[in-house]
């Protein structure tokens, strides 16, 4: 295989303004970044309440290396299993109020390693079609026949439901898989719609909560809280790696689940448990997130305050439900144009295009982050009116 074949793709992905590099950051994941030696404004951290360079989780981990080293050495099902991993499980079961957890390295991993799981030959897999690609991945990997449901339509998650059910024969199980907040839109799932659309057709919920967990409900427990729902009926997973700060995902529910899971799910049983130190600042990142909620309330007075200002702008915003601020520009080409701009100008926020996306739906993902200043919200909607006019994404004004 000569390297022609990926010089051609690689041309093809620039001609179609597709293509994607890495930005280098040199410093720590504060609401500002230094980005190749330039100071900018960070408006596009899923570090949402700051958590990431905070010292309570800096000194957990250092004292968790003085003690246990850098590596956990083996999968835990070998030599890999520490106190640190069980006090962190036990740490999230409580959190989300579940009989217990079980931690994985990634949110990518533990939806690859629980769907595929879970979900048999003969099964029937029901998913958002705006689901998170780790999500999406995991109901490919399974044997079950999967589907996708229009983007929080109920009528059409029904439909399905009842085709099935017409079809359905012996013990053959039914899932419904839902991100609670999704990711590139920000809006939320319509979990009471679904958990009753579950209950009618006895479907069991799995719930992506990675963007909701410690944002969402009133002590930062997620969509299920978000909305006053019972969640132990519903398989939970979620990442370490967005409010907690830190790194590594989770999966929670009850007892006979994750004991299965400890011995079926492939991404746990076939990889090196997390190194210790990011397990001790994991549950450091719990503590904060129960202990501090005026975190999460200077979280939301920045989203209202960043969203009255992109509304008085008149930007096209996707969703304003969430910390996650998506402005639709289409075009992608005028989205790349609109991203260059605005990191030149010292703000960075990327342009998010196909396939991460559906075509003609590019857009600015913004985030908002309880670190940021009133004066740091201020800069970034001068600059996002300066450029966006520029370039024509939204009116002349004044």
């Amino acid at each position: 295989m000569g390297t022609a074949m990926f010089e051609k793709e690689i041309q093809e992905m620039k001609k179609g303004g597709l293509f994607r590099s890495l930005k280098r950051v040199t410093s720590a994941q504060g609401p500002e970044v230094l980005i190749d030696n330039q100071k900018v404004l960070l408006l596009s951290s899923n570090n949402y309440l700051g958590l990431a360079d905070h010292p309570f989780l800096k000194e957990a981990a250092i004292k968790a290396i003085e003690r246990y080293g850098v590596g956990s050495g083996a999968s835990r099902l070998i030599s890999g299993n520490m106190a640190l991993h069980e006090a962190l499980e036990q740490k999230l079961a409580e959190f989300k109020d579940a009989e217990a957890a079980l931690i994985f390295n990634s949110g990518y991993t533990a939806n690859v390693g629980l769907i595929p799981c879970l979900a048999r030959p003969g099964d029937f897999i029901l998913a958002d079609r705006l689901n998170h690609a780790s999500l999406i991945d995991g109901c490919r990997l399974s044997k079950a026949t999967f589907h996708m449901y229009r983007h929080k339509e109920m009528n059409h998650l029904e439909m399905l439901l009842k085709k099935r059910q017409s079809e359905r024969l012996g013990r053959h199980r039914v899932f419904i898989v839902t991100d609670g907040v999704f990711s590139m839109d920000g809006d939320l799932a319509p979990l009471p719609d679904i958990m009753n659309l579950a209950a009618r057709y006895s479907a069991t919920v799995i719930l992506d909560d990675a963007h909701g967990t410690g944002v969402m409900g009133r002590h930062g427990r997620g969509t299920i809280e978000h909305f006053n729902l019972k969640g132990q009926d519903v398989i939970q997973m979620g990442t370490l790696s967005k409010a907690v700060g830190v790194f590594g995902a989770y999966v929670t529910g009850r007892h006979d689940l994750i004991t299965y899971l400890i011995n079926k799910s492939r991404s746990f049983l076939y990889t090196t448990a997390l190194p210790p130190a990011i397990a001790a600042a994991a549950i450091a990142g719990l503590e904060m997130i129960q202990k501090e909620p005026e975190r999460r309330a200077a979280l939301w007075e920045n989203q209202d305050y960043f969203v009255r200002g992109l509304k008085m702008l008149d930007y096209d915003l996707i969703s304003c439900e969430t910390p996650i601020i998506p402005l639709l520009i289409g075009e992608t080409s005028l989205t790349v144009r609109m991203a260059n701009g605005l990191l030149e100008a010292g703000v960075y926020a990327p342009a998010i295009r196909p396939p991460t996306v559906p075509k003609g739906s590019s857009r600015i993902r913004t985030t908002v982050m309880a670190t940021h200043t009133k004066a740091h919200l201020d800069y970034a909607l001068t600059v996002l009116g300066n450029v966006g006019r520029k370039i024509g994404v939204i009116g002349c004004g004044e």
